[in-house]
């Protein structure tokens, strides 16, 4: 029964990085960041590779899920926004940002900042160190050992994701027809815009 009920849950998997609270000052402050961060991740450094953006998501939801279930966390929506802005402020190091007006900082602090902002309001800081671990685990594996001596890529992407998700490769020996030639068609545009109307 156990196993059976265990399998019409498999939802809870996905939803449980659905949920950050009730509605207040920290349930939009999360949709905020997971919003501005997803976006900037997208756009930034895995601008053309989405099926490596999706393997992120996937990867990190795996580890948090793990993680969560040893330390009986089941709401893990902002675990999974501290691991996105953790990601981002590694990989943009340089980036000065201001946090309120009041404090000044270089980006690999922000997830720590945010931490520190989540424990003035009150919430439990065991689930934005989730998210860091998780965050700075992909981050190593993917950014730092590569390039290390002796290093590889440990974070392969499946090819079914790629197929999936990513435009394919165009074939270098295609030849199209000749009535497909982009030369072709632009003269073919050129005579009808010289033909009276």
């Amino acid at each position: 029964p156990f196993l059976l009920s265990l399998l019409f849950q498999i939802w809870r998997l996905i939803t449980n990085f659905l949920f950050f609270g009730p509605l207040g000052f920290s349930f939009f402050f999360n949709m905020i960041f997971l919003y501005r961060y997803c976006r900037m991740l997208e756009e930034g450094s895995f601008r053309g590779r989405t099926a490596d953006f999706v393997f992120m998501f996937l990867f990190g939801g795996f580890l948090m899920t793990l993680f969560g279930l040893f330390a009986s966390l089941f709401f893990l929506g902002q675990a999974f926004t501290i691991m996105l802005v953790y990601v981002w402020s590694r990989r943009n190091p340089y980036i000065r940002m201001n946090f309120f007006g009041l404090l000044n900082f270089q980006a690999p602090f922000l997830p720590w900042v945010l931490m520190g902002f989540s424990l003035l309001l009150g919430n439990s800081i065991i689930i934005d160190l989730l998210g860091i671990a998780v965050g700075h685990i992909y981050y190593f594996l993917e950014d730092v050992f590569p390039n290390q001596p002796g290093g590889k890529k440990l974070l392969l992407t499946p090819g079914f994701l790629k197929m999936v998700f990513d435009t394919p490769e165009e074939d270098p020996n295609y030849n199209p027809l000749p009535e497909d030639h982009p030369e072709n068609q632009l003269r073919d545009q050129d005579q009808n815009q010289q033909q009276p109307q």
